[in-house]
């Protein structure tokens, strides 16, 4: 392999520190009335007896509808608006809860008490008209907890609005303190609202700075899948992740790289020893196939498995190796002695992260774009095979179908799913270090 291909080493570091790009700082939004309200909750008095001004409830949108969902790790709320709006949030004790403003006219939501029987963090839920410019959501826990990120959503395709908060444990001592902050932030002369949490970032501190390695499918005389109008999978993949790569940057938690930034082609063993010479903490590989049955469509994230999960995985992971056999080269010969149980421990281990971070993108893909039933997968695709480096594949979908060829095309798209995948990026590293 050319030594030059190893260069970008410094200028991996150098995208986060040494750019011209600026660090995101979330921006908060000056919402007097509803801080107003939620800091009456840490005093003790109602929607009713707070002191906040009248606000006109004119233009704001309905709530449609709440729901939660949860496991050991985590917890979701997701509620559906007729329109994007404003938020506020809140930790309180005595009980403990989070409680969740949002600027709204009006609740329809079918069921606003609700007992959760999943396990985990919330015990129950209830929405109530709070005020005529808010609804409140309360999240009784019954356990410690803390906010991990929270965003707003705008409609997309047959997809309202949506507020997403995503919680995960906390100890006791972090609950009491994040009580305590926001008690004191609630006495501030000038109360602002909680801003959605930037893509890629987190409420959670990160210790070091991940190095993400993002891999553009295809390049050069290889086009990667192909559609009418000359459209080629090698052009939408790197435009997608040149603006990923954006938005981890701006986030200011990790370094990225890109196997390639042009049109310049690759062959499979160098993108995968790119990251493995750069020591990446991840690895991920952009695509967006064609397939010859049109309706299939929506996107999925593929972990190593020699053993495809279906044909049209096995299809698509065949198509992909043989691309360095269309180019000219032949594929490498892999060595014959037994591999060290050293070794083998340590793709197995990979083999569970590169699961777990496959599962973190999903989660936060799911209430942004349409997605393949059953979307984490797995395939025998080569450029996936380093041992040490956990490494996922992401299909944005499939170029021979009309929805996902528009929507692979449309920029507002390409954000939106891009910030999804920020966000997975992100709550797999906290979850690292949750588990540290």
């Amino acid at each position: 392999m050319p030594s030059n291909r190893l260069k970008w080493v410094k200028w991996a570091t150098l995208t986060s520190e040494g750019s011209d790009l600026r660090v995101f700082k979330p921006v908060r939004t000056l919402l007097l009335p509803l801080l107003i309200c939620l800091a009456s909750l840490m005093t003790g008095a109602t929607g009713q007896d707070a002191a906040a001004p009248e606000v006109a409830s004119v233009g704001l949108p309905n709530v449609m509808d709440a729901r939660v969902t949860q496991t050991r790790d985590r917890a979701r709320l997701v509620i559906d608006l007729a329109d994007k709006t404003e938020f506020a949030l809140v930790s309180l004790s005595e009980p403990d809860r989070l409680a969740i403003d949002v600027r709204a006219a009006t609740s329809t939501v079918p069921e606003p008490n609700v007992e959760v029987t999943d396990e985990g963090v919330i015990a129950q839920y209830q929405l109530e008209q709070a005020g005529p410019d808010r609804v409140r959501t309360t999240l009784m826990l019954s356990a410690p907890a803390q906010v991990q990120q929270a965003y707003v959503l705008a409609a997309f395709e047959d997809q309202p609005a949506r507020l997403v908060v995503d919680i995960i444990p906390a100890t006791a001592e972090e609950f009491a303190a994040n009580v305590a902050k926001d008690f004191e932030a609630s006495g501030a002369a000038v109360p602002v609202a909680d801003a959605s949490t930037p893509a890629g970032g987190s409420e959670l501190p990160i210790a070091t700075r991940p190095l993400v390695v993002i891999d553009p499918g295809h390049g050069g005389i290889d086009s990667g899948a192909e559609a009418p109008g000359g459209i080629k999978e090698k052009d939408i993949v790197l435009a997608f992740a040149l603006k990923l790569q954006q938005l981890l940057i701006a986030s200011g938690r990790f370094d990225v790289a890109l196997t390639r930034e042009d049109d310049s082609y690759l062959r499979l063993e160098e993108r995968v020893a790119l990251a493995r010479a750069n020591k990446a903490d991840i690895f991920l590989s952009i695509h967006a196939d064609s397939f010859q049955q049109p309706e299939i469509r929506g996107a999925s994230v593929y972990t190593r498995d020699e053993n495809a999960t279906d044909v049209l995985d096995k299809v698509l992971a065949d198509s992909e190796n043989k691309s360095d056999v269309i180019a000219g080269f032949a594929m490498p010969r892999m060595a014959p002695e037994v591999v060290d149980i050293l070794l083998d421990l340590m793709r197995r281990e990979m083999r569970h992260q590169s699961y777990t971070l496959a599962r973190s993108i999903v989660h936060q893909l799911e209430p942004s774009v349409a997605l393949r039933r059953f979307p984490v997968r797995q395939a025998d695709f080569f450029v996936l095979q380093a041992p040490d480096v956990p490494s996922v594949l992401v299909e944005l979908g499939f170029l021979s179908n009309a929805d996902d060829m528009a929507n692979l095309l449309q920029g507002d798209w390409q954000g939106r799913t891009a910030d999804a995948l920020a966000r997975g990026i992100s709550t797999y590293f906290d979850g690292l270090g949750a588990d540290e």
